[in-house]
């Protein structure tokens, strides 16, 4: 597997991860864990972008 659809995937990864933690975190009422969750859900939409430039410099 390329560098860059790993990036793909675990970026999709993170970002679902962090999804579920700021659900979780809403419905606890639990600030920390909905503000982590977002910060994921950021860093796996980053991590995908990532892996899209790659694949075009691959090109």
């Amino acid at each position: 597997m390329k560098a860059s659809t790993k990036d793909q995937v675990a970026g999709a990864v993170h970002e679902i991860k962090g999804a579920v933690k700021e659900v979780a975190g809403k419905l606890s009422d639990n600030p920390d864990l909905e503000g982590e969750g977002l910060g994921e859900k950021i860093a796996g939409k980053i991590q995908k972008k990532v892996g899209e430039v790659e694949r075009v410099l691959e090109k």
